[in-house]
Parts: C-alpha cells; structure tokens; sequence
C-alpha cells in the first residue's frame, strides 16, 4: 500500500491512497503528514472517499519529518568515486527539514551554489518509536519506504577543509521526497533498485544489495544514544554516478528534470531551475 500527502480541492492538506494514477481520499491530514505507525496504515487501509486522478491535485511531501538523518558513503561505489576509504561505521549527517519539498515541486539553485549535484536514495520513515534496537525491533520500527533526492551544493559542502555537510545539502528545496510512502509489505529492504535519471539521461542505477551498511543495520546503530521518532527520516545513502565525478563533471541545470526512481515507491519527478 502507498500513502500519498495532497493538497484537495481546497488547498486543504489531504491524505490518500495511491493506486497507479489514482488517489482514494482518506481524509485531512494531521500536521505531520502521514506518520506511517500500524494504527495509520490500518487506518488507511480502510479509507473509502473520493477519488481523485494524480495528475489533478498538488502532491505534498508525504510526511513532516522531526529530523532527517542521512548516510554518506553507503555504497562502495560512491565511496570510490569519492577517491574516499570505505566507512569502518556509518558516515551520519543531517539535513534540515526546511528543505524538503513534494513531488512536482522545483528544485531552485541559490546563485552563490556552482556544483548543484544529484543523488538519489531510498529513505526509510520510522513508524515507531525506538531506542536501543537489535535487529529485530530495528525492522519493526520502519514504518515504510520512499524516494528522496539529497541534492548536495559541492561548492558549499566541500569549500572548508574539514568538508561540512549541513549547508550544502540543506539549502531551500534540496530535499525533495515522495511522491508517496510505501509500506513495506512484500518489499525485501535488502532487494530495493534505486535509479536517477536527469532529463531523460540514466546517471545512477543501484540496488540496496549494494549497501555497505544495510537499512535494518543503519536503524540499530543510529538508536544507540539517538531515540528515533515516528515520522523521523533516515535517508541511506546514494551510489556512484554522482555528477562532480563524472568527467566532465554534470550538474544540475536550468530546465533539467530530475527523476529518483525506487522500487515499490514510484517515480520521484522535480524540475530545476536557477535562482533569479
């Protein structure tokens, strides 16, 4: 099943069903979102309201994080490319949840930002809340899966010499997310292709198998000493293909569409365009 954030008729946060191109409404969404817990999924699965053609409504961010942790360097080939060792642990960051923004929305480069890169990823939304996990309360906390883009500023991410993260992967809609989340029924977190295409060009093509640090492993390590909330956002890490490495270099450019597909989820599909 996959829970989809909309704007209705109007203009009013809405939440669905998605199935294909068609959204079968499950009433007003609450401030978050969908925060995917086993009562919300059930929830969902028992709506019956009006439906409504995808391509007719706003699609909003499927949910409002509290916080969003993100990976760098999960899978070797990104390490490689990087000219970077790979991780011994998990490389953790995070990004502002200010950033975030839905599907068909347009991703805007700040002028001072000359390397706006792509990554795409498979993000995992925690439905319940953990501390402390094993394995198998780690699997049980993830509410569901989506598509998220961590687009990255090179410049601002890689101009001081300790290399900070947080600005450059936190500007204004540098992390679009969606369309939808999907619960994880007959979904292997281990089997996930993640794929990103900028107009129409395939530049990323992965599958979780390819992880350094599996999804259920990232959830154990990031609860010991950090309580993960329903709703909260971990984003697992991008693979190799990343513009600032390819030669010549691709950046994200005015009028390119970027499009993070994830298996199960759907296609995550934003325009770019330069500041004015």
């Amino acid at each position: 099943m996959k829970a989809i954030r909309f704007a209705g008729p109007d203009s009013e946060p809405r939440i669905g069903v998605l199935d294909g191109d068609t959204i079968r409404d499950a009433g007003p969404a609450g401030p978050q979102g969908f925060v995917p817990t086993p009562e919300a999924w059930a929830a969902l699965d028992a709506a019956s309201g009006a439906s409504h053609a995808l391509d007719e409504v706003r699609v909003l961010p499927p949910v409002v994080p509290g916080k969003i942790v993100a990976i760098g360097l999960n899978y070797r080939s990104h390490a490689e490319e990087s000219e970077l060792d790979v991780p011994a642990v998990p490389v953790v960051f995070a990004k502002f949840p200010s950033s975030i923004i839905g599907h068909g929305d347009d991703i805007v480069i700040p002028r001072e930002e000359t390397r706006p890169d792509f990554e795409g990823e498979l993000a995992v939304v925690i439905g319940r809340r953990t501390y402390r996990a094993d394995a198998e309360s780690a699997l049980q906390a993830i509410g569901g899966i989506t598509a998220l883009h961590d687009v990255s500023g090179r410049r601002a991410q890689l101009e001081t010499p300790l290399r900070q993260f947080t600005l450059g992967k936190s500007f204004d809609t540098f992390t679009p997310m969606g369309p939808a989340i999907a619960s994880l029924d007959g979904i292997d977190l281990t089997d996930v292709a993640v794929r990103t295409t900028i107009s129409g060009e395939v530049m990323q093509d992965a599958n979780t198998r390819d992880l350094i640090f599996p999804v259920v492993d990232l959830v154990v390590y990031l609860s010991q000493g950090l309580t993960l909330e329903p709703g909260d956002v971990i984003a697992t890490g991008t693979p190799g293909g990343v513009g600032d490495s390819r030669d010549p270099r691709r950046y994200l450019r005015e009028g390119d569409v970027a499009e993070i597909e994830v298996g199960g989820v759907g296609t995550l599909r934003n325009g770019v365009r330069m500041e004015a």
